[in-house]
């Protein structure tokens, strides 16, 4: 996943914000004790991610796959005062490590985490949301989209993560390619050829889809 030379990216986190010592901690944690921690959004994209929420200043923000909590977090920050982050994952073994840092920051009462398949639970959302943040199953993208464009207002955002899928999306090209690049692929061109929507895809860390409801 490193698309830039390492000294650009050491530079651009130097003159970035620094994350909160909750975050900060939670990324240590994260890649000492949980499986797979790449997963995690990581200081640049964070910061990403929380300008943007304090730019849209949302009231309701969707995310699909919490991992452990640090997105999630991140989003939060922009939320208005009585504003609400739903976020769901399938995987409920990280359940209890993740609750134990929503509990600890300023968020808590805003948080609605929900353990169980995001298909079946984003049918039953009432409600639209300003942003809705994808980060799970990549063999799903389509899917969530598909399920969540209808519950995005107008003007507001969908963001999809790993979208890049460490650059095999390139490689696809050639025809040789596993499912999960196929699918990554297939997402970006329908997203690209949809009338409905406003794109732009920044090659931050993994790649991230900004796409604007019209």
């Amino acid at each position: 996943m490193k698309f830039l030379a390492e000294e650009i990216e050491e530079y651009s986190v130097r003159h970035t914000d620094q994350e909160s010592e909750l975050l900060k901690s939670l990324n240590r944690e994260t890649y000492a004790r949980i499986l797979s921690p790449r997963m995690l959004s990581g200081h640049l994209q964070g910061r990403l991610l929380s300008m943007m929420s304090r730019m849209i200043r949302p009231e309701r923000v969707l995310e699909i796959g919490t991992y452990t909590g640090y997105s999630a977090l991140c989003l939060c920050e922009g939320l208005t005062e009585n504003g609400k982050l739903i976020t769901i994952d399938v995987n409920e073994e990280l359940e209890t490590f993740t609750r134990s840092y929503f509990d600890q920051s300023p968020y808590k009462h805003q948080i609605d985490y929900r353990i169980g398949n995001a298909s079946d639970i984003i049918p039953t959302l009432d409600g639209f949301f300003d942003i809705v943040f994808i980060d799970a199953d990549k063999l799903n993208y389509a899917n969530y989209y598909h399920l969540c464009l209808d519950k995005v207002r107008e003007g507001g955002f969908l963001i999809a993560d790993n979208v890049l899928w460490s650059g095999k999306v390139i490689t696809a090209e050639s025809g040789k390619t596993d499912k999960d690049t196929r699918s990554m692929v297939d997402f970006n061109k329908m997203i690209q050829d949809d009338p409905r929507v406003s794109n732009i895809l920044l090659p931050v860390r993994d790649g991230l889809m900004i796409v604007q409801k019209l």
